[in-house]
């Protein structure tokens, strides 16, 4: 039959003949252990382990020969308009893949659909638009006011998110594993007591329950039966969006109980507990690896509330700009009905060599060359292969930077029989005298008094890139006289000077409302130890510790003026410079974004590198 109907230019016309990549073979990063109490010597010890050198070329060709569409990967059909749900042959896999392997456990009938996005950020924008109204403070009454609950810490953008929309943002507590259900400030609590004059009574829930974005947080399968539970109650749908699922860190507890004797919570089960167990009745993903990770939302999703949010983006690249939505098949609907207007698929140069990465082609014949050896794709047992590698790099990368500001965290001061204090410092803090109690003499004609004073607290990460650490402002010696929020403010600028050097994102970035940023925010930085070079992780972190003991030896108000002579040139309304307002966040730090040239670069610099 000869098509006349649709309105597409004729394959031959693109300017590419094949797509073609060298690409890596799944195995080349070396697992941690999934019990880590007696890790391999290589386990946990080294910043990176890598097999030798493995790369593999796929070849996307121009027409594939194979008839089955769900199957065929070529450009013919990867370059052409297509349908929203995604592109036929990674859509199948994925959907597949979804079902059986990563969430073998859905409680409800049929299982979940999956539509392809162009990443997590796109997804969620997509669902915003589903079950978020526009909402005109001028125009419209409070009480159509939409709004959304999110951690007390949150991943900016999903917040800002929200602003066309004027949406309400509701702050649930959070712990160490991630959002509260129960108690001061919990789900429960916000719901019940719900004040209706800032607007509807919030229906829709955004949560990083692996990895929680800033605080590395990994909610238990306890915690999210709970939160379940009050979601059903008050019928609440759960936006799960989870980048960093595969990057559960069982060694995080063993460092816990290694340095403070105590596991990072007390819902954490055995490293090696295995979540989904045939013998409990449940369905085995297929593979150890995924078994032991604690499982998504889905896994309890009786009712079919919960939308997941999948991406490429850490497991790929985020360039890929490609991902997949997870949910019960009438949502799916709705969002298939947002994408046809909107995105349609994602880009067909991408999914077509993710497709012939993961899937390959089906047969020889067929023109293509997948990610594997023998010219087939990696298909599930590649990718997870592949996943326990990132683990396993990522893992150790969490380990050396943990391990480092675990063993600096303590400003050490001396002092002789004649009450002379050393502050054990050079003038940057780096020298071969650490400060650490190692580095004290146990000379009593010597020594007669040791004061520590602990400048910061953090957990190890559970999960994720990242790294939530609380600055001990108030037992800096200059507190008391300088208010807290300027002298974190002082710690920030310094970690940025020579012979720092040293870039971390202030907490106030992920307050999600001027308030929390105003009380608390700025107290706590986000590291991120994933995307620095493995040679300086160790360098970079070390600085960050000799920094904070040179700032804790300050004992003049002169010293921090010194430190932000350059910062606080420019004050607004008398309350402090630009840079000031926008460490602090808050409206007024949003505000300055179109003042002087300098003021935009430093805010650019600091700003929300999420």
């Amino acid at each position: 039959m000869g098509n006349l109907a649709g309105g597409l230019p004729h394959n031959t016309y693109f300017p590419y003949d094949t797509l073609e990549a060298m690409t890596a073979l799944p195995e080349r990063f070396k697992p941690t252990p999934n019990d880590p109490r007696d890790p391999p010597t290589d386990g946990l010890n080294k910043l990176s382990v890598s097999d030798k050198p493995s790369t593999n070329r796929i070849l996307v060709p121009h027409d594939s020969t194979d008839k089955n569409t769900l199957r065929k990967i070529d450009i013919t059909t990867a370059l052409q308009y297509g349908t929203a749900q995604g592109y036929p042959a990674l859509y199948t896999w994925l959907r597949q893949f979804t079902n059986e392997v990563y969430h073998p456990n859905i409680p409800y009938e049929g299982g979940a659909e999956i539509i392809l996005d162009c990443g997590n950020t796109d997804g969620l924008s997509k669902v915003y638009e589903v079950f978020f109204n526009h909402w005109d403070r001028d125009r419209d009454w409070i009480r159509e006011r939409e709004g959304l609950l999110v951690e007390e810490f949150a991943y900016s953008p999903a917040v800002g998110g929200t602003a066309p929309r004027d949406v309400n943002i509701v702050p649930v507590a959070i712990d160490s594993e991630g959002m509260l259900a129960y108690g001061k400030g919990g789900l429960l609590e916000v719901m019940e007591n719900w004040d209706f004059s800032k607007g509807k009574r919030p229906h829709l829930m955004y949560t990083v329950t692996m990895g929680q974005n800033p605080t590395s947080g990994l909610l238990s399968v306890a915690r999210r039966k709970e939160i379940y539970k009050v979601c059903s109650e008050y019928d609440i749908i759960i936006v799960e969006d989870d980048p960093y699922w595969y990057l559960q860190f069982p060694s995080a507890n063993a460092l816990s109980m290694k340095f403070r004797g105590e596991p990072i919570s007390q819902n954490s089960p055995p490293a090696d507990y295995k979540y989904n167990d045939p013998a409990k009745g449940q369905k085995s993903s297929g593979f150890e690896f995924l078994d032991n990770l604690v499982p998504s939302y889905l896994s309890i999703d009786t009712d079919g509330r919960v939308i997941r949010l999948d991406t490429f983006s850490k497991t790929v690249a985020p360039g890929c700009r490609l991902g997949w939505i997870t949910a019960q098949p009438a949502i799916i609907q709705k969002l298939f009905q947002v994408t046809e207007s909107t995105t349609q698929q994602p880009s067909g140069f991408v999914q077509s060599l993710v497709a012939e990465l993961l899937v390959g082609p089906h047969d020889e014949s067929s023109g293509g060359k997948g990610g594997a050896k023998d010219g087939s794709g990696w298909r599930a047992a590649g990718w997870v292969r592949w996943l326990e590698g990132l683990r396993g790099n990522y893992e150790r990368r969490m380990n050396t930077m943990a391990t480092i500001l675990e063993e600096g965290k303590f400003y050490v001061e001396t002092a002789d029989s004649n009450k002379r204090i050393s502050l054990r410092k050079s003038k940057t803090g780096i020298s071969s005298s650490s400060g650490s109690l190692s580095d004290i003499s146990d000379s009593e004609d010597t020594f007669s008094l040791v004061t520590k004073t602990e400048m910061y607290t953090f957990l190890p990460p559970s999960a994720g890139m990242f790294l939530w650490l609380h600055v001990n402002i108030f037992s800096h010696p200059l507190s008391k006289t300088i208010s807290p929020q300027r002298l974190v403010f002082a710690l920030w600028v310094l970690l940025t000077q020579p012979p720092y050097l040293l870039l971390i994102t202030p907490g106030s970035s992920f307050s999600p409302t001027p308030a929390i940023a105003e009380e608390k925010g700025y107290r706590y930085f986000r590291f991120c130890f994933a995307a620095i070079d493995e040679d300086k992780l160790a360098e970079k972190t070390k600085a960050f510790v000799a920094a904070c003991r040179f700032f804790w030896g300050l004992r003049k108000r002169k010293d921090i003026d010194r430190i932000l002579r350059d910062e606080e040139d420019e004050e607004v309304d008398g309350q402090g410079s630009t840079a000031f307002k926008a460490f602090l966040g808050g409206e007024l730090g949003q505000e300055v974004a179109g003042r002087e040239e300098e003021d935009m670069e430093f805010r650019m610099k600091m700003g929300h590198m999420c």
